[in-house]
């Protein structure tokens, strides 16, 4: 595959930062985007120094579109040409029901698992389309396929990925740009902690009995979406532990 100019969003941990990983051991140079500064310079430091990869940083929350387009406009020279955008950041936090949650906390999830994604879209695609290349990777769950207690925000927000998945390939069909919602099932990274809002413990019982899928298990399924012939496209995938069969059935040891 040639070198690739690749944009991740929610890089600085778990499945973004698997991704960045794996496009830099492979020669393609990286933009990450995250909130947390300090971790997407230590992602920076570990991709030069072990793939001398090449790599931009864009330290901003996804929400505010404001920010995202005067930071992708400031992007210099052909850095603004993105082959690649993995819009990958996410989260959810709490698990209440429907009737009981935080309206504020659910602004936080659909501001970034929907809206966001949307603006990054709009933002780079356009470009792909004009250069006539590009590939759009939305990072869907399962959680968009079955809903679950406690989850009906998050879910529908996955959900939501799936349609605008859909509806993107559908918009792009004339064009060489090609589109893929990656699903995956039960992957162990910081996601957890955040919804069960700091509690370790808790988050580490969503693992217990199970090896879960790992960031970068993730990312291999998502560079053979790239990676395959270009008259191929790899519209969706659902990824699983072997141990695991929908989104609430899950056999533990």
């Amino acid at each position: 595959m040639e070198k690739k100019t690749v944009l991740i969003t929610g890089a600085s941990s778990g499945i973004g930062e698997g991704c960045a990983r794996k496009f830099a051991m492979n020669g393609h140079r990286l933009i990450l985007n995250g909130r947390n500064q300090e971790k997407l310079k230590a992602v920076k430091q570990e991709l030069e120094e072990k793939y001398r990869a090449e790599v931009l940083l864009l330290p901003f929350d996804v929400r505010n579109r404001e920010v995202a387009e005067a930071a992708l406009n400031a992007l210099p020279g052909d850095w603004k040409e993105i082959d690649v955008l993995i819009n990958n950041a996410g989260l959810v936090i709490g698990v209440d029901k429907e009737h009981e949650g935080n309206l504020d906390e659910w602004d936080v999830v659909i501001d970034t698992d929907v809206k966001a994604l949307l603006a990054m879209t709009r933002l780079v695609v356009p470009g792909m389309v004009e250069r006539g290349r590009g590939h759009v990777i939305n990072m869907g769950s399962i959680a968009g396929d079955y809903a679950y207690p406690g989850g009906s925000v998050y879910c529908a927000c996955k959900a939501a990925v799936k349609a605008l998945s859909d509806g993107l390939r559908i918009d792009l069909v004339d064009t060489p740009v090609r589109v893929t919602n990656i699903k995956p099932g039960l992957v162990e990274t910081n996601f957890s902690v955040v919804r069960f809002r700091g509690n370790k413990e808790a988050a580490d019982n969503v693992y217990k009995g199970i090896r879960p899928l790992s960031g970068d298990d993730i990312a291999e399924v998502v560079y053979f979406a790239v990676a395959v012939p270009q008259h191929i496209q790899i519209a969706e995938v659902l990824v699983m532990p072997t141990n695991q069969a929908t989104g609430t059935i899950v056999s533990r040891k």
